[in-house]
């Protein structure tokens, strides 16, 4: 079976001597592993950044065996922010979220679509807030969304209840709307309301720890 798409690299792991196995989630194709053969050579392990946006040529004779893929760079994302903490573990988040939350070869293209919207939005200066709506998103395409009702609190903090438990959520969650001015304290807000849902939803109960990665970057903004 011999497909092409484009997708961002989740992870990667060394597989024999001059060879790695990709994780890559797809447009058309959702989250598939494959193995690169030359994929420890300085010139592709360049590119081959968790985070990158690549091009990808799958091929496998047998649909239950793990395929080749070959692939070409179409935008280096991780290189631009190295020296950038907060962005740098942004990235690592999205990719350790999607490795442990999405089943493989299911399409998720509202979830694919949203990624690239956020990472268009990286130079936003809300783009930490742009992050809490994108894991917003990833939990309601995933199965568990939640109404509310927009609310003239003069509290910038307010309280909800979903499925019986009682969380504390930014304003601007609740109206859905990027806020002119925030403060660190209302990001952290913003990333420990999903937090909480991330970790209600799907990692306590499948006895599971949130990504590190995921863990750091809420943190930086303590």
């Amino acid at each position: 079976m011999i497909w092409e798409d484009e997708g961002f690299i989740l992870s990667k792991r060394k597989f024999r001597e001059n060879a790695i196995i990709l994780e890559v989630f797809t447009n058309q194709f959702g989250k598939v592993n494959g193995i690169v053969y030359g994929g420890t050579s300085r010139k592709v392990k360049n590119y081959l950044q968790i985070g990158n946006k690549i091009f990808i040529i799958h091929n496998s004779k047998n649909q239950n065996k793990l395929g080749y893929l070959k692939t070409e760079i179409i935008e280096a994302i991780s290189p631009r922010y190295f020296s950038d903490k907060k962005r740098s573990f942004l990235i690592l988040s999205i990719a350790e979220l999607l490795n442990s939350l999405l089943p493989d070869e299911e399409i998720y293209k509202n979830i694919y679509l949203s990624i690239n919207n956020l990472i268009k939005n990286l130079e936003n200066k809300s783009w930490p807030i742009i992050y809490s709506f994108w894991e917003l998103n990833l939990i309601k395409e995933l199965g568990y969304g939640f109404k509310t009702e927009k609310t003239n609190s003069m509290k910038d903090i307010v309280s909800l209840n979903i499925d019986n438990v009682l969380y504390k959520v930014p304003k601007f969650i609740i109206n859905k709307e990027i806020p002119q001015n925030f403060s660190k304290e209302i990001i952290y807000q913003g990333l420990s309301f999903t937090r909480n849902l991330l970790l209600n939803k799907f990692y306590l109960p499948n006895n599971l720890f949130l990504p590190r990665s995921r863990v750091v970057f809420e943190n930086c903004f303590i």
